[in-house]
């Protein structure tokens, strides 16, 4: 092989697409554990297309979020994928929290985000007709989509060019031996001569493999949802999200419209008791240990106990999960809340406790780790692949004009296997 990728989500697909565009003769096979594409973040996501607000200006995510996102609509637009620009309002509930918005307007605008307007509560009732505030910002560009259905048709796209999807194949060992790296599977060894990891959940232990610091750790945090009773699913038009609260590092309980019809409450965040722990109950004491070993989860813990704490009793208390959307939609009642899914946020911690708020990327002249692709990574994801290919160009010098990245004949070939066209699932922090 010439590349290998690992991790056949949403960023991994759209890496090995935009590689096999740029140099078709490459020989390319994204290798994942689960026995199809997108099984974890990128099929257990909210579906939002985000416009670019919330990241600081100059930042990757704040490029690649304003850049992947038309992208993503050009290419939604080319194949037929259905999406929705319904627009998003994000919520001041009290005059506290106007600073804040007037903070989120200015990067937005400074991102280079189309059609922001900041509105007043008339407006905000036109727009949304059961929400209240004081004040919102209108974000008209924002949409929803299936990111699933993206994730297919990236791999559609990656077989289409000759790329390889390896499915059911977890990745035991990594090794640099000479001019290439040996890549050990439980189906069998791949040598390849360069490899871009993309893990999401695992990232940290897989890059971990190649001799690179753990540090920044992947802690899981789980989201859990409800959904609006369909009877009473037009009490919301569209999305309404909430103006970032300064005590907390996630972004809080919103509400979202989902492609197909259906209305997500939340999510919630708390720590997850297994990095794939999808479920309240589920535990892998090992994972449960490496995370709350890890100085980093304790230095943010510390911080924010009390309102950790805060999110754990509304993870159980289904009362105070409503209270919470209440400040939103008043009318809401417990009957209206239907319990829904759940997924799990891959999120890089520093060893200090701070949330690691940027895209990470990092490698080397062989190898090209994804440290750190919460969202809006399915939103920025052409994007992503753009920004990987640019650094592949320089770190690993490729050129298709090298006929030594076709000829090969003492690396051995990865039998093909199609795509898997797993069922969509649902959940997680999008």
């Amino acid at each position: 092989m010439d590349v290998v990728i690992v991790g056949a989500g949403i960023v991994g697909l759209a890496v090995a697409r935009e590689m096999l565009r740029r140099w078709p003769h490459l020989r390319l096979a994204v290798v994942d554990k689960e026995d199809r594409i997108a099984a974890h973040q990128s099929g257990h996501n909210s579906g939002v297309i985000h416009s670019g607000i919330y990241y600081a200006p100059g930042s990757l995510k704040a490029r690649l979020c304003v850049a992947g996102g038309h992208a993503l609509v050009r290419y939604c637009d080319e194949h037929d994928i259905p999406y929705e620009l319904g627009g998003k309002v994000i919520v001041a509930t009290d005059a506290s929290e106007l600073p804040r918005l007037d903070e989120l307007q200015r990067r937005g605008v400074a991102n280079g985000v189309e059609g922001l307007e900041v509105i007043g509560p008339e407006r905000l009732r036109e727009i949304e007709p059961a929400a209240t505030g004081v004040r919102a910002l209108y974000s008209p560009k924002t949409g929803i989509i299936d990111y699933v259905a993206v994730c297919r048709s990236y791999a559609a796209d990656v077989t289409a060019m000759g790329g390889q999807i390896l499915t059911g194949r977890s990745v035991d060992a990594i090794v640099r031996r000479d001019a290439k790296v040996v890549v050990a599977t439980s189906e069998g060894v791949i040598e390849t001569r360069f490899l871009i990891t993309c893990a999401g959940l695992y990232s940290d232990q897989i890059a971990a493999m190649t001799g690179a610091p753990r540090d920044p750790r992947i802690v899981p945090f789980r989201g859990d949802y409800y959904i609006l009773r369909r009877e009473r699913a037009d009490l919301v038009r569209s999305m309404i999200y909430p103006v970032p609260d300064p005590s907390f590092p996630f972004l809080g309980v919103h509400f979202t419209r989902r492609i197909g019809g259906g209305v997500w409450l939340g999510p919630n965040a708390v720590l997850a008791f297994a990095r794939e722990g999808y479920h309240r109950l589920f535990i892998n004491p090992r994972e449960l240990l490496d995370s709350l070993s890890y100085r980093g989860f304790r230095a943010l813990a510390a911080k924010y106990w009390r309102t950790g704490l805060g999110e754990m009793y509304r993870d159980f208390n289904k009362p105070a999960f409503l209270q919470a959307l209440q400040r939103y939609m008043p009318e809401l009642t417990e009957d209206d809340l239907i319990e829904g899914p759940s997924g799990v946020r891959a999120q890089a911690l520093s060893p200090d406790g701070k949330l690691v708020d940027d895209f990470v990327i990092h490698g080397d002249e062989r190898v090209m780790h994804v440290r750190n692709a919460p969202s809006p990574a399915a939103t920025s994801s052409l994007a992503i692949g753009e920004y990987i290919a640019d650094r592949a160009a320089e770190s690993f010098q490729l050129d298709d004009t090298r006929p030594e990245l076709h000829a090969g004949a003492d690396v051995p070939s990865v039998p093909a296997e199609g795509v898997p066209r797993g069922e969509s699932e649902h959940g997680d922090q999008g």
